[in-house]
């Protein structure tokens, strides 16, 4: 995680407390599945999840894909196509559900950096997670995605998959050039996940008449430590990051189960 982003998980007090995982996003994912597997951790606490593990955080996803394709469709009378930087692929689930309940969504391009679970897939047919690649678009970094298996389970057939969605493997090299030519050729600033997608647009050789849409991630404040020096300039904060408090020190753990039950409970 960059600066910016520990600051917003550890600026509160009260009851919210954050912990750092010695491990990756695969391992904090595997620890609240297990937990949530775990009977003297559920029979103590009433668990949720904020991210895609939780079907509930899709259906408001869904929301941004439904009132852009509108929009455009009133607009143009066309469907619009998305290039969606990918990692958990929760994201890209919400857009192809919102797509099959018949919102007019055309194409959905899937932007993945160096973890290339996902496009592997559709390339080769073998579903192969591996240990995770950090990258600089680090929200990306996912090595078994938790939202592959809610694709497959829609399009058991890999040919209707393929069909579904396209995907591209966009390098750390890549997503750099792309943030810096993204701010000398239209003076926008992109966070590096929005850069990996504006990568996959370019690199689209059949785009046809059609409307696109890139899907921007974050506010490129939250990685000024990787974007700054690519631009060139300081970044400036908005004014809901300048605002955070100050809270607590995050509790160092160990990614293994034993240590979240001990530490929660």
């Amino acid at each position: 995680m960059s600066p910016a982003q520990e600051r917003q998980l550890t600026c509160w007090d009260g009851n919210v407390r954050a912990f750092r995982v010695a491990g990756a996003f695969d391992d904090c994912q595997r620890l609240v599945k297990e937990a949530f597997a775990d009977r003297e951790i559920t029979q103590r606490f009433a668990l949720s999840s904020a991210n895609s593990i939780n079907i509930a955080r899709l259906l408001p996803q869904m929301s941004y894909f439904a009132a852009t394709s509108l929009a455009i469709w009133n607009e143009t009378g066309a469907p619009a196509s998305f290039v969606i930087p990918s990692g958990n692929l929760g994201h890209a689930t919400a857009c192809v559900w919102a797509r099959h309940i018949g919102l007019p969504i055309h194409r959905i391009v899937l932007a993945h950096n160096a973890n290339r679970t996902m496009p592997d897939f559709l390339e080769g047919g073998e579903w192969r997670p591996r240990p995770t690649i950090p990258t600089l678009a680090s929200a990306m970094d996912v090595g078994d995605p938790s939202n592959g298996e809610r694709l497959r389970h829609l399009f058991p057939k890999l040919d209707d998959l393929r069909q579904a969605v396209s995907a591209y493997v966009i390098d750390d090299a890549a997503i750099g050039a792309r943030i810096r030519s993204g701010f000398t050729e239209h003076g926008q600033i992109w966070c590096p996940h929005t850069a990996a997608a504006a990568e996959a647009y370019a690199r689209l050789s059949d785009r046809g008449d059609g409307v696109w849409v890139i899907a921007a991630t974050a506010h490129a404040a939250k990685f000024a430590e990787i974007v700054e020096p690519l631009v060139g300039r300081k970044i400036d904060q908005p004014p809901a990051l300048q605002a955070l408090p100050r809270g607590r020190p995050a509790i160092n753990i160990s990614p293994s189960l034993a240590a979240l039950r001990d530490a929660i409970v």
